[in-house]
């Protein structure tokens, strides 16, 4: 047992342990499971069953077994290449998106730390910086797929995701302007306790969407366009170029750019919790003194789950109920009105924190 705690209590380990949790044991299973949850919801909005028809044995849970019976399909599928293609940059193009999805949860917290042990993988000073940069780079999967396939429907949709993703970075930047004016630190995990503090004594948490309702929504928007889902889905726009960047792509390849983009979903939405909506603070959990600090640990664990799951059902609930736009107006929206916006809401910050604070 002392052996087993002088291990546990190397960097390196904790390290390790905390990166399997983090993205093999939350946000990979989560985002797997988003394939079934986004099917079932949209057989909901558009009264049908859904998928229920996979079985082991007699067992069917609902459709649960469609989980495993999707992968085994993409495993045991024909991984075809286009004639033409850039097999090199073909073959890795899969894997950008995917992680930097599963690279978001590096700064993520997800409960308070005890003692010297954090519950997040790293806690940098520019964590902020460091969600612009990642984010970011999901595009270059989009960009080397199209135009390593050789087919002019791939290209176009890889043209389209780097032309959105230019017009929507720039704003997304601006959206957390305000944040770090309010917070005062660019590190995550400051401005999760940032977001611990009360206003008028105990009575209203002082909770990133309450500081910068602006702000949420803008960074919101553009998180949802970083992951080219309706209604920004126009690298993708199947009805236009098929199926956009990754047309030519089949087997594991394909589920690859699949899960990257449900990942990415949850990616989305543990960032909203985390900036806007407390990270794993409970409200008012601060009055109850003689709570044992594990119970602690598990309602903020809790807490963050069940904000980051509702998170991901509002993306899905997005996509089945709002229309897309046309390339055109997405982009008008992004430079013409979402950008000034920005603008405007970083200048509103700094006047109010230099006449009030």
């Amino acid at each position: 047992m002392n052996l087993l705690l002088e291990i546990l209590s190397i960097p390196l380990v904790q390290t390790i342990l905390k990166i399997v949790f983090m993205i093999m044991l939350f946000a990979m299973p989560l985002g797997t499971l988003m394939t079934l949850m986004e099917r079932k919801w949209s057989a909901m909005v558009q009264d049908r069953v859904g998928p229920n028809r996979a079985n082991v044995g007699s067992f069917r849970g609902h459709g649960l077994a469609h989980i495993a019976a999707d992968g085994l399909k993409s495993i045991f599928k024909e991984d075809t290449m286009p004639e033409g293609s850039d097999r090199f940059l073909y073959l890795i193009a899969p894997f950008f998106g995917l992680i930097a999805g599963v690279s978001v949860f590096a700064i993520v917290p997800i409960a308070a730390p005890i003692g010297s042990f954090t519950f997040q993988i790293t806690d940098i000073e520019p964590g902020l910086l460091f969600i612009f940069a990642i984010t970011s780079l999901s595009v270059y999967g989009a960009v080397l797929a199209g135009a390593s396939s050789n087919s002019k429907f791939a290209l176009l949709g890889g043209t389209r995701a780097s032309a959105q993703m230019i017009s929507y970075e720039v704003f997304m930047g601006l959206a957390l302007m305000g944040i770090f004016m309010v917070y005062g630190s660019t590190r995550v995990s400051e401005i999760v306790d940032g977001q611990n503090a009360y206003w008028f004594g105990s009575l209203i948490p002082k909770w990133g969407i309450l500081t910068q309702p602006l702000g949420f929504l803008l960074f919101t928007t553009a998180l949802v366009a970083e992951t080219k889902r309706a209604p920004f889905d126009a690298p993708e726009g199947e009805s236009e170029i098929v199926a956009g960047y990754f047309l030519e792509y089949s087997g594991m390849r394909w589920s690859a750019f699949m899960l990257a983009e449900y990942v990415a979903i949850v990616g989305v939405a543990a960032l909203v919790t985390t900036l806007f909506f407390g990270g794993y603070h409970v409200p008012w959990l601060h009055l109850w003194e003689s709570a044992p600090e594990w119970l602690v640990r598990v309602l903020q664990f809790a807490k963050f789950t069940a904000f980051v799951v509702f998170f991901c059902w509002f993306q899905i609930q997005l996509r089945w109920t709002v229309p897309k736009f046309r390339f055109d107006q997405t982009m008008a929206l992004g430079w013409k009105k979402l950008l000034p916006l920005s603008l405007a809401n970083t200048v509103a910050t700094a006047a109010v924190i230099l006449i009030f604070v």
